[in-house]
């Protein structure tokens, strides 16, 4: 049942013409050294009104947790993976283990790569 539902799902996806009329179009800020609550739309005290806009007709993330050093983050924020699957788990220096390579490995693709064929 649960395969038949999913078929039926990506059919429909997949014939409707709104759904591959434009490509996607997507924007992913990530600011260093900031808090929860230091944007307005998060509760902020300080005035954001261009990223309170951007934020308003898109898409927030609520339960994306920092890895309290960028690379890391950005890593786990473009590939949808903890940092240490990507081969990024600290820095970008190659200390010999997997977890801690220092590029992105083979087994991980970014969200750039998974969107590409769509344009």
């Amino acid at each position: 049942m649960l395969h038949r539902t999913l078929a039926a799902i990506v059919a429909m996806a997949l014939l409707c013409p709104a759904a591959i009329a434009a490509p996607p179009n997507i924007v992913v800020i990530l600011g260093d050294d900031m808090g929860f609550s230091d944007l307005g739309c998060y509760g902020s005290e300080i005035a954001t009104p261009n990223l309170d806009a951007l934020a308003a007709n898109g898409l927030r993330f609520t339960r994306f947790y920092n890895n309290a050093r960028c690379c890391p983050t950005r890593a786990s924020l473009l590939t949808g993976l903890y940092p240490h699957q990507t081969g990024i788990g600290h820095m970008m220096d190659d200390r010999g283990v997997d977890g801690y390579r220092g590029d992105l490995n083979s087994r991980c693709r970014t969200i750039a790569e998974v969107l590409r064929p769509a344009g």
